[in-house]
């Protein structure tokens, strides 16, 4: 009786193990049924959207969603728009929270515990409510409609949820022995030399996550790239909330073409394509450097 039970509801029994995978079935069935609609809802025609009798599959493979939007949108220059966007701040703020979280990690200096507060209160602050006076102090310096207004705050430790970035890399050098930057002291290494031989390799799982959750924020950003950068850049994000207008300008002559659900799923698919291929070629990476990468304490 005890061997049953214990088979049962052991820890390795198999009621545990059955609720834990119906709980991951159910989990991983929320995140991916959004895709698995965006996908397939962008391959049906106008007559399989109207027929209610097709549910998840379409009756052929239709690509006639994807044609429309390559004439409304030119997708290969607007990704490489994007990635330009999205790739200069990324690497500029995961190098700036690298620096700034080896200081406070390893330099003890009066005020280190309100500053380092400061730092991260400002995680706490909308963005939204900084874009006025960013906005006009960036008039001022004349860096609207271009990369500087994304990189002058990412290199003054100010971008995007960058004070998540400049936690995730104290706490990283924090576990660094400081054995090993004696030693390299013994050697008559100093400070920068040590952060860039010894500092930044140990933390590569940090740069690694830093830079994939940066990048996807920067990428995401509509709100604060209409505000700076106007019609000077344009990302895929911002045409995607643009596209019904552009589609309806460019077949403003033809009124039988229409904006339908599947053509909108359409533009959603090629919108966060690159980010679903970026994740899936870096996933081992990735995984290995959330793991490496937690938020705990010597």
């Amino acid at each position: 009786m005890n061997k049953l039970k214990k088979r049962m509801l052991g820890a390795d029994g198999f009621l545990v193990k059955f609720y834990i995978y119906l709980t991951l079935i159910g989990v991983g069935f929320v995140f991916l049924f959004p895709l698995i609609y965006m996908v397939t809802y962008s391959f049906k025609s106008l007559e399989d959207l109207l027929n209610f009798t097709v549910n998840f599959v379409p009756t052929s493979l239709y690509l006639g969603n994807y044609q429309r939007y390559f004439e409304v949108i030119r997708f290969f220059p607007r990704l490489l728009e994007t990635f330009y966007v999205a790739a200069v701040p990324s690497v500029l703020q995961t190098a700036v929270a690298a620096v700034i979280g080896y200081g406070f990690a390893r330099f003890n200096f009066f005020g280190k515990k309100i500053l380092l507060g400061v730092v991260l209160a400002t995680f706490i602050i909308p963005p939204q409510v900084l874009v006025i006076p960013r906005f006009m102090l960036f008039n001022d310096l004349g860096i609207l409609e271009s990369i500087f207004a994304y990189a002058l705050p990412a290199v003054l430790g100010q971008g995007i949820n960058s004070a998540i970035f400049i936690l995730i890399f104290y706490q990283t050098f924090r576990l660094i022995p400081k054995a090993l930057e004696e030693a390299a002291q013994l050697d008559g290494a100093g400070h920068f030399r040590i952060f860039i031989r010894i500092g930044l390799p140990l933390a590569s799982s940090a740069a690694i996550v830093s830079f994939l959750f940066s990048f996807v924020w920067y990428w995401n950003e509509t709100f604060l790239a209409t505000i700076y950068f106007r019609d000077a850049l344009t990302t895929l994000p911002l045409q995607l909330q643009m596209f019904v207008e552009s589609f309806n300008e460019l077949f403003a002559r033809q009124p039988d073409v229409n904006v339908n659900e599947g053509l909108e799923m359409a533009g959603t698919l090629l919108t966060t394509l690159p980010l679903l291929v970026i994740y899936f070629v870096m996933q081992r990476w990735f995984v290995e450097s959330v793991d490496k990468s937690g938020i705990a304490g010597e």
